[in-house]
């Protein structure tokens, strides 16, 4: 023990940030993460202020052969930025965003969020595709791919990775970019945090508001499939200007939902639709009128605001959480009635569940161009259980995965998004989603990380 604190007391040595350890008073703190189901505790969790400070809790975790979790924005439903015995490197104090607006590129630190990005972006018109909680961290959503409102047009956020600053299990800062470590780059296109640690993201940005329309109007879910069907023939007719979801969820007791709805089954189509008013207007009108509403919000709104909608959804810390989500090949009536009856069995009503198509601008970069692989998937079905009781963790685990579980016979080549793994307990959805990427993948990890430090995430072992 005392040579462990001597270790931490030298580490602690010329470090910007803070180092915590047990007993400290913002230990326990520190280590909360989004998802309160996760609990873990690390034997050291230094909190970077800057690269300096991530060199050198790497070289620590190094020298004492310990293994390295990551925390950005905290937000994994797995929890992969904590970990148990090792060092949890934190880098929530590093959050700046510089944005070029005559070069439309974003320098983001590794520790921002979402909303860190939005904010500087707008302020001229401008921004790059992220998740739809803004407080979710920009590393850990961008490495494994990255869904929003834009990826129709603009594709995923791991389409718009320019570059990256990434320090490298043996303590070296290099540079991934088209001409520097291409190599890392394409692995960091959609293969998580496995190859080191970023500290800075360059993304390239688009035109974008300040103000869109918010696609919103929601439907009884015991009218039918109808306003479903409906809805999927016309985005994939549109999939350049609608990205949606069908999102199913439980009206809660709130004076913006009608009374009589309070508690009742519900679905929300929504989106963004951009470019002129006039004409979004026009995309999103059929859409609001596929039957009888419980309400509609959509409307002309900044596009930040629509950004941080969701934010409120789960509380950082306060629901639990356990969410799979799988490609589908495509949505047949079979897939939609199933999504259907997924949501009535919800045991929660927190829980949500969503059926999402993909858009031209997902589809367009072809398969070998990233280490997410494969773009031929037109829709994702997501289970997303929410609740917050510990006495009922394995009535919501076991919807979850049922329910995704009994979407495989629609899935494409068993393949998963990875930003929603469940706890990460199935290891082979790593490489089934891969797929012939893997190996390469390995051969990658195998550069940067032979000794696997970088674990706590989709874990790909290096190649022997």
């Amino acid at each position: 023990m005392d040579a462990q604190n001597n270790a931490v007391d030298d580490l602690k040595k010329d470090f910007a940030g803070s180092v915590l350890t047990e007993g400290d008073a913002e230990f326990d703190n520190a280590r909360q993460l989004w998802n309160a189901m996760i609990d873990r505790r690390p034997t050291v969790i230094a909190r970077c202020r800057g690269v300096a400070d991530v060199i050198q809790a790497v070289r620590f975790a190094e020298s004492r052969g310990m293994p390295v979790a990551i925390r950005g924005g905290g937000h994994n439903v797995a929890g992969h930025a904590a970990c148990d015995a090792g060092v949890m490197i934190d880098l929530s104090g590093m959050r700046a965003v510089h944005v070029d607006p005559a070069r439309r590129i974003a320098v983001v630190e590794g520790g921002a969020t979402w909303a860190d990005v939005d904010r500087e972006a707008q302020a001229f018109g401008l921004a790059t595709p992220g998740g739809l909680i803004s407080e979710t961290g920009v590393g850990g959503l961008t490495l494994s791919g990255g869904f929003g409102y834009l990826r129709g047009r603009h594709g995923m956020s791991i389409d718009n990775l320019l570059a990256a600053d990434v320090v490298t299990a043996d303590g070296r800062l290099v540079r991934a970019s088209a001409d520097e470590n291409s190599d890392l780059l394409w692995a960091l296109k959609g293969g998580g945090g496995n190859f080191g640690v970023v500290v800075r993201f360059e993304f390239a940005l688009h035109k974008v508001g300040p103000e869109v329309l918010f696609i919103a109007p929601i439907y009884y879910l015991d009218n039918g499939p109808g306003p479903i069907r409906a809805w999927r023939d016309y985005v994939a007719q549109h999939d350049e200007e609608l990205a949606m979801i069908c999102e199913f969820s439980t009206v809660p007791e709130d004076d913006e939902f009608p009374r009589e709805a309070w508690g009742k089954k519900v679905f929300a189509l929504v989106g963004v639709a951009l470019g002129d008013a006039e004409e979004a207007e026009k995309l999103a009108r059929p859409l609001r009128e596929l039957g009888p509403l419980v309400t509609d919000f959509s409307g002309r709104m900044a596009y930040a605001d629509i950004q941080r909608l969701f934010d409120a959804q789960t509380p950082f810390g306060e629901m639990r959480c356990y969410w799979k989500a799988r490609y589908l090949t495509n949505l047949p009536d079979e897939m939609i009635d199933l999504a259907m009856e997924n949501a009535v069995n919800a045991p929660s009503p927190n829980t949500i569940s969503s059926l999402w198509n993909m858009g031209r601008g997902v589809r367009a970069v072809p398969a070998g161009d990233t280490a997410f692989g494969d773009r031929s998937m037109r829709w994702m079905y997501s289970a997303d259980g929410v609740w917050a009781d510990a006495a009922d963790d394995a009535a919501n685990i076991a919807w979850a995965r049922e329910s995704w579980s009994r979407a495989e016979p629609f899935a494409q080549q068993g393949r998963a998004y990875l930003n929603f793994p469940g706890h990460g307990e199935d290891g082979s959805l790593t490489r089934d989603t891969f797929g012939d990427g893997y190996d390469r993948l390995q051969k990658i990890k195998a550069k940067y990380d032979p000794g696997n430090m970088f674990r706590f995430n989709q874990n790909i072992a290096p190649a022997d």
